[in-house]
């Protein structure tokens, strides 16, 4: 599956959507890591799953038959990723790690990416994810995309986070 999606505004050509390979996964954790940063600083903590995630553990996320991992390309760079785990799944599947390079977020790259992991999905699958509670862009974002909040928890590091769910039309 390769798709192009996101907005020509003059200053970014649109972004090309495929599939996360596990020999991406460098670029992907690079992106990944810069994108969850801000996240960190925000919750007083670099211990987020996301940024403790080793390039062996993505590899290996990426290789399992129920997980399905994409990537978004700006040409040559890779400038952000998704993963959906649990797809095929009696179970909900758990959207993570999703991650849009700082330089281009607000670009229409997140949503995107959004939409093509959502395409994946058959009709009625539930999918979930978490954010921070102080994470407004996310929520926000998370919203427009049709999740709604399912309840509240804490990570590993700590921080209070969001539990939201959506069902695929």
């Amino acid at each position: 599956m390769t798709r192009t999606a996101g907005p020509d505004d003059g200053r970014l050509a649109p972004a090309v959507i495929a599939p996360l390979l596990p020999e991406q996964a460098g670029e992907a954790l690079t992106v990944q890591y810069a994108a969850y940063l801000a996240e960190g600083r925000r919750y007083g903590t670099t211990e987020i799953p996301p940024l403790v995630e080793t390039r062996d553990e993505l590899v290996s996320d990426l290789r399992r038959p129920d997980v399905v991992g994409l990537a978004a390309w700006l040409g040559p760079r890779l400038v952000g990723s998704v993963r959906l785990r649990g797809v095929g799944g009696p179970d909900p599947v758990a959207f993570v790690r999703f991650s849009v390079a700082p330089d281009v977020q607000g670009r229409g790259i997140g949503a995107a990416l959004m939409d093509a992991a959502h395409a994946v999905l058959p009709s009625g699958t539930t999918s979930w994810l978490v954010t921070g509670v102080d994470s407004a862009e996310n929520l926000a974002l998370y919203r427009r995309r049709g999740y709604t909040e399912r309840g509240r928890e804490r990570d590993a590091a700590g921080v209070a986070l969001v539990r939201m769910e959506r069902t695929a039309p």
